[in-house]
């Protein structure tokens, strides 16, 4: 069995990242260890070692199995008063929290995105191609979203979009980890600060918002959050609500464009749900995978001997391509019918409690395009799109397009 000790082979140990042939197209090497070494011993590109996790059985065990954690064991936690933690602190958060994200509260804001969804393409259509679909709709739409839920102030909105940014381009895994780490904690700083001042304001006056409701949820056993607690709760949801859904926009928009799906999901409420599943399967390179995960205790996972404290590092886009799982993996294919769901919102305790928004935010950006600008099409070739982020969350930086005129009117 492998092990990661000083005495394994160097030539067995693979040095992340690894090379791709495009931005949409995972490396070679994540099929080659997925057949043969589902579990496998890399070097992190800052010299760490860690486990790569590239089968699909071994990406639902790391998720969902308490065995691993967002903290190496004993060490402080990941994500003090936020949901980036373990044990009992992670699930009284959770708790409370989900009282703002019930079905029904998410459902209830499906017109407003799919009206502003609408309202932006149709800006686009007016001004004529070309277009940008990040600033035109990818960026603007999220930031939107998460800004009302929050009840942040239209004058603040680009400054949290700045500050977003700048946490999403922290690589706590790069060779020049220390300077982006610095550069997240300058602005996860200010944005709590702000944060801090925007609970503070809602106190004193309570708004129809998400904030307003966190601040009023109460449980018979876990009392209220506190301030911290809603402080970290805002900066992370406006970090995850706007980068992460600014990006899955704009991959899924490349992905339709280029598979020639688009058009289809114009008048087909089904035909959209299914294209926004398989988008979400397909996600590229690092958008939206999880975080790192360490063992709290020694594991054997897939011929893998995982010992207590070791890094474990999961890559969906390997694991969504497991053919066992889903069926002609390579292929986009809306409406499959795979063996098992796909993990792009995580799996058991840390299962994204604002899926079902994403997934609203997504099928109305995609509706909007396909009904609005038939015919869209990349101006570049996807090979020659920019992209930015960290390891855990990337996305190109622009996505031009055009389409025919005429249609878009």
């Amino acid at each position: 069995m492998p092990q990661m000790n000083e005495a394994a082979e160097p030539s067995a140990v693979r040095t992340l990242p690894f090379e791709r042939p495009g931005p949409l197209e995972p490396p070679p090497e994540y099929a080659e260890l997925r057949a043969g070494a589902p579990v496998a011993p890399v070097i992190t590109p800052d010299g760490q070692r860690a486990w790569l996790v590239t089968s699909y059985g071994a990406a639902t065990t790391v998720l969902s199995d308490l065995r691993f954690g967002m903290a190496p064991p004993h060490a402080e936690s990941a994500g003090e008063h936020t949901l980036f933690q373990d044990g009992e602190a992670h699930a009284r958060l959770r708790r409370l929290v989900a009282k703002s994200f019930t079905p029904r509260s998410v459902a209830a804001l499906r017109p407003g995105i799919e009206g502003l969804a609408n309202g932006l393409v149709a800006d686009l259509a007016v001004a004529g191609p070309p277009a940008d679909l990040v600033a035109g709709l990818a960026a603007p739409l999220s930031l939107r979203v998460i800004s009302d839920l929050l009840g942040v102030a239209t004058e603040d909105r680009e400054r949290f979009a700045a500050l977003s940014d700048g946490l999403g381009a922290a690589d706590f895994l790069a060779s020049d980890q220390e300077e982006s780490v610095a550069a997240a904690v300058r602005a996860w700083k200010e944005l709590t600060e702000y944060a801090a001042g925007l609970v503070a304001a809602r106190r004193r006056l309570p708004g129809d918002d998400l904030l307003s409701s966190l601040i009023a949820v109460r449980d018979a056993d876990d009392g209220l959050l506190s301030d911290d607690e809603l402080v970290a709760m805002a900066t992370t949801l406006v970090a995850a609500g706007y980068v992460s859904t600014r990006n899955s926009i704009a991959v899924g928009a490349i992905q339709l464009i280029s598979e020639q799906h688009l058009d289809a999901i114009a008048d087909d409420p089904a035909h959209r749900e299914a294209a926004v599943e398989e988008v979400l399967r397909r996600q590229a390179g690092a958008t939206a995978e999880p975080f790192p995960r360490w063992a709290q205790q020694d594991v054997e996972l897939e011929g893998a001997s995982i010992a207590a404290g070791d890094l474990v590092l999961v890559r969906l886009e390997a694991a969504h391509r497991d053919p066992g799982h889903f069926p002609q993996p390579d292929r986009f294919l809306p409406g499959r019918q795979p063996a098992s769901p796909h993990l792009a919102f995580g799996r058991g305790a840390h299962h994204c409690l604002g899926a079902a928004l994403a997934r609203i935010e997504l099928g109305a950006a995609f509706s909007a395009l396909a009904r609005r600008l038939p015919g869209l099409r990349l101006q570049v070739p996807v090979d020659d799109l920019v992209w930015a982020g960290g390891q855990t969350d990337a996305g190109p930086t622009a996505v031009p397009v055009i389409w025919s005129e005429a249609g878009g009117q």
